[in-house]
């Protein structure tokens, strides 16, 4: 982009503040809608939302300082409260899950599932669980085989 100003021939003090006043308005313009994207959560922070979720996870493992596998999670999954004042808070998610392991450097596609649930015991304790299962494979009979986990736990604010 030139601009040409009819003072002094081809030069003009204004040729170049010009379009670096260009280059500012556009780099603000740019920087003031990043920061309107990124405030927009918390304009919606205060309503509960229960409903349909995407849930991304990916848990990698170190022995020794050494990557030897990782799972990658892509679960769909609902969301809700139930009980008087819906204070407990339940979810139900599932779906593909990606492994890969070092040794043999080959990713499998499996599925696993959650399903967990948290209720307050007071204001500033309350309790959660949490029950889980993956497929892994097949064993030398040609049967699924299925892992499951569970854990259970307390959270205390301050």
């Amino acid at each position: 982009m030139q601009y040409s100003f009819p003072c002094r021939e081809n030069y003009h003090p204004q040729g170049i503040l010009v379009p670096m006043r260009d280059t500012l308005k556009t780099i603000m313009t740019i920087k003031s809608t990043i920061a309107a994207v990124a405030a927009s959560p918390f304009l919606l922070a205060g309503a509960a939302f229960a409903g349909p979720y995407v849930n991304v996870e990916s848990n990698l493992s170190y022995p020794d300082g050494d990557y030897s596998a990782a799972t990658t999670d892509i679960h769909l999954g609902y969301e809700g409260t139930v009980g008087t004042e819906g204070k407990i808070a339940y979810y139900v998610q599932g779906g593909p899950s990606l492994n890969h392991s070092e040794t043999t450097d080959d990713t499998e596609t499996e599925i696993s599932g959650k399903i967990g649930a948290s209720a307050p015991l007071s204001d500033d304790l309350s309790a959660y669980a949490e029950i889980s299962g993956a497929t892994a494979g097949e064993d030398s009979d040609g049967d699924t085989i299925r892992n499951w986990g569970a854990k259970i736990g307390a959270k205390f604010t301050f």
